[in-house]
């Protein structure tokens, strides 16, 4: 049926399912398709030539914007916390006060940092980002065929919008819900709004904002994007789903995780820096609408 499910990169629970859940998908066509997505290491590439691209945290921790003092703390929060994000042995419950310490800790020293609005654009410009290979195609068929994107983002908002805004592809279909930092009268980073979104919690981020799903509940078919068990319930805030494909990207100790995914995910994609199989799915759903 698609071809490209047939890579060595791909492991699916149940075959026969996944394709159930497509044709279903096809026969609807793409006015009852929305896609919900995950940002860092989902949309962007996890590493190009053997090196870790960096997220969008990354993107400002690397930068000249911020002290070798600040860069060092920073470094020791992720040493220290992400360890605890990946490890499989602990229940998200268990993981989610740790999160909270990470980011608000990381949050604080960013805006001890006095970062100006008008140099995010030199940072993200200036960085190793990368968006997974086939975006163009992924992004342009979207907005081609008006489907929407909602990206659930545990990252910096303003950070990640300049990325997908210097690759030529921020189209209106496009929605972004992550961590936004707040500037003063000077343009100066002064605070963060609203509530913080980390890795576990972006089941709260879709229910705190109903109007958005209210608005596509005409959409009951779901393909889901992501890189951790956390974004498994990043749909939690749609009514009336009919048909929901969860895509996960394991890109980091693929063995100790791997039984996870497989259990979580309908189709796992293993060390894969691609948009293949997300991009063949749009264009069989699409194919002939």
């Amino acid at each position: 049926m698609i071809p490209e499910l047939k890579k060595p990169s791909v492991i699916m629970r149940d075959r026969g399912r996944v394709e159930e859940i497509i044709r279903n998908m096809h026969g609807a066509g793409p006015g009852a398709l929305q896609v919900i997505s995950d940002f860092d290491m989902t949309l962007t590439r996890f590493a190009f030539n053997g090196k870790r691209c960096p997220t969008s945290h990354n993107i400002l921790d690397n930068s000249s914007l911020i002290s070798e003092d600040c860069k060092a703390k920073l470094a020791n929060l992720l040493s220290h916390y992400y360890p605890i994000e990946i490890d499989s042995s602990l229940s998200v419950e268990e993981k989610v006060p740790h999160m909270v310490e990470w980011w608000t800790q990381a949050h604080d020293l960013l805006v001890q940092q006095r970062i100006k609005k008008d140099q995010l654009a030199k940072a993200v410009r200036e960085s190793d980002a990368m968006l997974r290979d086939g975006y163009e195609v992924f992004f342009g068929s979207l907005k081609d065929h008006s489907i929407p994107l909602l990206i659930f983002s545990a990252g910096l908002g303003d950070i990640l919008e300049e990325v997908i805004e210097h690759n030529g592809v921020f189209h209106p279909n496009v929605r972004v819900f992550s961590n936004y930092m707040e500037f003063d009268k000077n343009g100066v980073l002064c605070s963060f709004k609203g509530q913080l979104i980390h890795t576990f919690n972006k089941r709260e981020g879709a229910l705190l904002n109903p109007d958005q799903f209210e608005q596509l509940q005409d959409r009951p078919n779901i393909l889901l994007l992501g890189d951790s068990m956390g974004d498994l319930t990043m749909a939690d805030g749609v009514q009336n789903v009919q048909n929901i494909l969860r895509i996960g990207y394991l890109n980091d100790k693929v063995e100790e995780r791997r039984d996870a995914y497989v259990g979580s995910y309908d189709i796992v994609l293993e060390k894969d820096e691609t948009l293949d199989i997300p991009n063949a799915i749009l264009r069989y759903i699409t194919e002939g609408k």
